[in-house]
């Protein structure tokens, strides 16, 4: 058996990892993981590995998906075979080359060529255990043959050439090589001066320049293989000299014959989108016809009813809508139109909101958005303590172990459920604003809807905050970022039996005890069978769902914003103390920004939220460390380093986002860091010396939600343009005779159509405004394509991706390459 853990990797470096499942062949995560992808990459990779507590974790096997693949697995559950790990196969990272042929004539007076090649530079090398010392080998490579020259020795004609070597680069992956190396290029006799160079076919064909790129290692077992690159020379056919930057490829581009399927099997489902988002304007009647949403009279005309309409999952509708609403501050009348609609078409008062209908699906996304601080500041605490004091709790007499004891079960189980039941209760003034205007809306349309039903008015609201924002929350406590990972067997169980309580304490029925199908759960919740927990939870649904509450600003507590490890440089306050690297445990709230040396521990240091004057990337050259970068304060700048790509991003965005509308925030900082008596960006002497490059900013200082309203436009723009098939179909199923009377047709009847000549009106203008905006897309395209070369930095030799774009460009557009 194995001790397994998976990591996700953009390359080589890892961006996230699960939790280990001990003792199995057959690990279950089920663990989600979502980032904005902060830089280019070339694979999405995933590596299993066998955790070994004396040595460093083997690596089992990995799966890597191309970029240019992962729109093939989208949404998809897939298995995919681990494939072996070697360094022949593990490549990322490019090359740039210059090549210059010219001719030499030797002292005999034959005429020889000279190839010089220059190795500039490179970027993008993996770091290999923590560090990256590159260094490339050069080689002329070529077939060995005899040439009857009568001016040559015999075996001079083109041949394998010894390897010619770069200086070492030290920690660092983007080295700066710079270098030039010479190798003869010797002419058969029968060369003749017909054009500058006229290569004879057969002969430069055979010769490639070889560069290898290695990690200086300085253990024994040699160097490290990073990649390499083949240039044959019949590239300086049309001139005699040629520049391009080139993608590492593996060796013998990896492809060794391996048996595969012996490692076993991962599964995945990837969700990757990649959005190209225009500038506002381009947006303008898309954007209005979707804000007139809310107002169109019967709602289920309206452009966005008709996009959770065509959407094959209302989910996919669901989230788009509700970040554009609430970036424009249109949701909560939005939301209220389409669940006046759903609870007039509902019939009986006791399936209210029960459907994964979109008023339900937009109502949870936005729970889930303005909610998650609310969440947090109500059920962490409790949930962390259940999950470290490992309590028993099984009230099942089948599933009770040996020496458990079903009373102090039962005992432990009500305790916590009382405490969790008290918090959520009682958190009534920290609901969000937004939630409370929903609920509010909700309990107002079912009230007038079933005149007959005095509970319905809490039922209405009480499926939401409870059946789908609670309950769900401490079933499964790392989806809502409340744990880590996937808590274990036994304390997962302990929340199921808390979560299914609380849901039915939450949901008001009559003859509760009858609700459950397990007799030990009617038989626990005679406890709560009393006439104060009702009223608590009455109480509490009038409190959340009234439209006067309360004032918000009276409820003024830190809300903690993000906290984990990362390593920082001491910063000198000491006279004589060192300035060395620590790892420290860093928390951020809106008031402060403090570190400690674990959690829990007293700060250290805290760096009040109003005396961060920017925070910025710091350049890889100031410490040779990677995903650094600094937060700026009167008196000097603290210096951190983050453990990934991902994660240094996510910490710039929530510290810049939280000190944005500080009065005394710079315009200018230095990239780099000072040192050894000046700055290392703009070699000034003075530690005090103003900024030498503008920082970034124009960043929402709305630290709740961060949406941009143009990228969730461009979203629903994309959704509708794959679903146009559907729209034309709904236009159809309005222009029918079908929908005034008669017999509906199969296909139209899955739509739900109040009004047809208002749909029709809207599927007009939606059609409309999607085409408008699709040639756009394609007339940026084109131009790009003009623009863009092959070989380019942003486009190297070797990006498959663009390889795949040039055929796509070919086969739309008229002009050739």
């Amino acid at each position: 058996m194995r001790d397994c853990y998976c990591t996700v990797n953009l390359d080589r470096e890892e961006v996230f990892r699960t939790k280990i499942v001990e003792k199995s062949l057959c690990p279950f995560y089920g663990e989600d993981f979502y980032c904005e992808i902060p830089r280019s990459f070339r694979h999405l990779s995933f590596y299993i590995f066998d955790r070994d507590v004396f040595r460093r974790d083997s690596i089992i096997g990995k799966v890597a998906i191309q970029k240019e693949d992962l729109p093939k697995y989208h949404n998809r559950d897939t298995w995919f075979l681990l494939q072996h790990v070697d360094a022949d196969s593990e490549v990322q990272g490019k090359v740039h080359l210059e090549l210059r042929l010219s001719e030499v004539i030797t002292d005999t007076g034959v005429v020889c060529h000279k190839l010089a090649t220059r190795i500039l530079e490179c970027q993008g090398l993996p770091i290999v255990n923590g560090q990256c010392d590159p260094y490339a080998t050069v080689t002329l490579a070529g077939p060995y043959r005899q040439v009857p020259c009568p001016h040559l020795p015999a075996a001079s004609g083109p041949r394998r050439s010894e390897a010619k070597k770069t200086k070492v680069k030290k920690k660092t992956n983007n080295p700066q090589f710079d270098e030039v190396f010479y190798f003869e290029v010797t002419r058969p006799c029968s060369y003749s001066r017909k054009s500058h160079f006229d290569f004879e076919e057969e002969d430069v064909d055979k010769l490639e320049i070889r560069v290898d790129l290695w990690n200086a290692s300085n253990l024994k077992f040699g160097d490290e293989f990073l990649g390499e690159l083949r240039v044959p020379l019949n590239v300086l056919r049309q001139s005699s000299s040629y520049e391009a930057w080139y993608f590492l490829q593996p060796r013998d581009n990896g492809s060794k014959s391996l048996k595969p399927g012996d490692l076993g099997s991962l599964r995945l489902n990837v969700v990757y989108t990649e959005d190209h988002v225009f500038s506002s304007d381009y947006y303008s009647p898309l954007r209005d016809l979707l804000l007139r949403s809310a107002d169109v009279e019967p709602v289920s005309a309206s452009a966005a009813h008709v996009l959770g309409e065509v959407c094959r999952e209302k989910q996919e509708a669901a989230v788009p809508l509700v970040r554009f609403f609430l970036h424009y501050g249109r949701v909560v009348p939005f939301i209220s139109a389409i669940a006046n609609a759903e609870v007039q078409r509902t019939q009986d008062p006791n399936t209210i909101f029960r459907g994964n209908s979109l008023t339900s699906k937009c109502i949870d996304e936005t729970m889930k958005l303005a909610g998650m601080h609310y969440l947090h500041v109500t059920l962490k605490p409790t949930i962390e303590e259940i999950c470290q004091s490992h309590k028993s709790c099984e009230i099942d007499p089948v599933k009770l172990k040996d020496g458990e004891n079903l009373e102090n079960n039962m005992e432990n189980l009500r305790q916590y459920v009382d405490r969790i039941f008290t918090v959520i209760t009682k958190s009534g003034v920290s609901c969000p604003t937004v939630m409370c205007d929903i609920f509010f809306s909700l309990r107002e349309a079912a009230a007038k809807r079933f005149q007959d039903d005095l509970d319905v008015r809490y039922t209405a609201v009480s499926s939401f905050i409870f059946l789908r924002f609670f309950a769900p929350a401490i079933l499964s406590p790392n989806l809502f970022q409340l744990t880590p990972h996937h808590t274990d067997p036994q304390t997962s169980r302990t929340l199921t039996l808390i979560s299914k309580t609380i849901q039915t304490l939450g949901s008001l029925s009559k003859s509760k005890s009858a609700s459950f199908k397990e007799s030990y759960m009617a038989a626990f919740y005679e406890f709560f069978n009393e006439q104060k927990y009702a009223d608590a939870v009455k109480n509490f649904l009038d409190l959340i769902s009234s439209s006067g509450r309360r004032d918000p600003k009276s409820i003024e507590q830190p809300i903690l914003l993000k906290e984990g490890f990362m390593i920082k440089r001491a910063q000198g306050r000491k006279r004589f103390g060192m300035k060395n690297f620590k790892k420290r445990w860093f928390r951020l709230t809106n008031h402060e920004f403090t570190y400690q040396k674990s959690k829990g521990d007293q700060p250290l240091c805290s760096i009040p939220i109003e005396n961060i004057l920017a925070v910025e990337g710091l350049e890889e050259e100031s410490f040779k460390m990677k995903n650094m970068f600094q937060v700026i304060q009167p008196e000097r700048a603290l210096y951190i380093q983050a453990n990934n790509c991902v994660e240094a991003k996510a910490w710039i965005d929530v510290l810049t986002k939280v000190s944005q509308c500080n009065k005394k925030r710079l315009t200018v900082y230095h990239p780099s860091a000072y040192l050894n008596g000046h700055w290392l960006c703009c070699r000034a002497s003075s530690d005090t010396a103003p900024g030498c490059s503008p920082c970034t900013g124009g960043l929402p200082a709305n630290i709740q939600l961060d949406i941009d309203g143009d990228r969730e436009t461009e979203r629903i723009y994309s959704l509708f343009n794959s679903y146009m098939s559907k729209l034309e179909k709904m236009q159809e199923a309005c222009g029918s005779r079908s929908v005034y009377d008669g017999p509906e047709q199969e296909e139209y009847s899955t739509f739900i159509i109040d009004d047809p000549q208002e749909t029709y009106k809207t599927l007009k203008q939606v059609i409309a405004g999607v085409g408008a905006l699709e040639q756009e897309h394609a007339q940026y395209k084109r131009d790009k394509f003009k623009k863009t070369k092959y070989g380019s930095q942003e486009h190297p030799i070797g990006d498959k991706s663009f390889q795949s774009y040039i055929r796509q460009q070919s086969e739309t557009s008229t002009h050739s390459i």
